[in-house]
């Protein structure tokens, strides 16, 4: 296991009722900008139980924070929030409305353009305190301090570092009328940002893989549970919790990480637009694929432990286990195909061009270069 430091400060609130936590949890003397996305949070009762929880205090309310938010709305929230002198935050939503409160919070302090804080971490020099109300489980944004961000103008979208949530409030209730695809897309993405942070190589931390390997065996469990039947309250509590363990840190502790596929997914999403969930779906089996080789043996230990895989030739357990996670995806509703999704050639050229621009190196051994980014991208054409 590597040397590490560890430190995660959010406070989890989880359950049923518990939004009305909220009047408790934020000082009274604080002037609050509530973020949120579009309006199915006045559809669903989140709204009305956000405000009602909050009708003591000062708040001002900022609305369309679109999925992969972009730098050009939060430039108005920042504005805004400047104007009404807010010194506290509250994001509302999934992981775009966190990610993009995450911007918000050092913009706050910032003189400058918010997309330099974006492009250079160093430039920010304070935050502005922050909170959550999750809608969606996806990004785990509600327990960590990443966040991505997304240009309109230069169709980029880059990872920065921010600042942790002072505490996230999870009621699996809420997620009981979201958009069966909006859940497909989550549980893909929380099934991949486990195995970005275990598929590399074996022998690190039997301790992580075992956290790691729980994540995967819940969601494989959960998902055709969910597909059925998604009021199911204790489902959609472990999916809740299962997509804030995956990136939160706890899975991370000492051992080797890779995060190629969510780099040439995030050029997907940029280029068309592409939901951030269903484009890991198309890319992720693509990346084993490619790279079996070098995770050959991980591999193995994952279509062991996950799926059960236990006979036949190595080369053929591997097969199958990469067969497996694609197939997963599609059970869930997702492509897992470009051409199912309008991509192109000509979309891959430019891919490869941006990481060669960038003198790309991504994955556990640095190795996904442009060159190998195109490979995975023709894998799955």
């Amino acid at each position: 296991m590597n040397n590490f430091n560890f430190q995660n400060p959010t406070k989890l609130i989880f359950g049923k009722g518990m939004i009305a936590q909220l009047a408790n949890e934020i000082p009274l003397d604080k002037r609050v900008m509530i973020t949120f996305g579009g309006g199915s949070v006045k559809t669903n009762g989140v709204y009305a139980q956000v405000t009602e929880a909050l009708k003591k205090h000062h708040t001002v309310e900022f609305w369309g924070i679109e999925p992969n938010p972009t730098v050009e709305t939060l430039r108005k929230a920042i504005a805004l929030g400047k104007k009404e002198k807010v010194d506290y935050l509250l994001a509302v939503g999934g992981g775009s409305v966190i990610d993009g409160t995450k911007l918000i919070s050092p913009g706050l302090l910032y003189e400058g353009d918010a997309w330099n804080l974006v492009l250079d971490g160093k430039l920010i020099n304070g935050f502005v305190p922050f909170a959550t109300v999750l809608t969606l489980p996806a990004t785990g944004s509600e327990m960590n301090n990443g966040a991505v961000i997304s240009s309109t103008a230069t169709k980029e979208k880059f990872a920065f570092g921010s600042t942790f949530p002072t505490f996230s409030i999870l009621d699996p209730e809420v997620t009981f009328s979201l958009p069966p695809r909006q859940v497909a897309c989550g549980i893909a993405d929380t099934f991949v940002h486990v195995m970005e942070q275990y598929m590399t190589v074996t022998g690190q931390s039997r301790l992580m893989d075992r956290w790691a390997e729980g994540v995967l065996q819940t969601l494989v469990e959960i998902a055709p549970k969910i597909k059925e039947n998604q009021q199911d309250y204790d489902l959609m509590a472990d999916f809740m919790l299962s997509a804030t363990m995956a990136l939160n840190g706890f899975i991370a502790q000492g051992v080797s990480q890779d995060w190629a596929t969510h780099m040439i997914g995030h050029e997907l999403t940029a280029l068309h637009g592409l939901t951030h969930g269903a484009s890991l779906a198309i890319i992720y089996p693509a990346t084993l694929r490619v790279l079996r080789e070098q995770k050959g043996d991980k591999i193995l230990q994952y279509g062991e432990r996950v799926w059960g895989i236990t006979e036949g030739f190595r080369e053929q357990r591997i097969d199958l286990a990469i067969e497996k996670t694609e197939n997963f995806f599609r059970s869930i509703g997702l492509s897992t195909r470009l051409h199912e999704e309008k991509v192109s050639n000509d979309t891959i050229d430019e891919i490869l061009r941006r990481f060669n621009q960038r003198s790309a190196a991504y994955g556990e051994n640095r190795n996904v270069n442009g060159a190998v980014a195109k490979e995975i991208l023709m894998s799955c054409l």
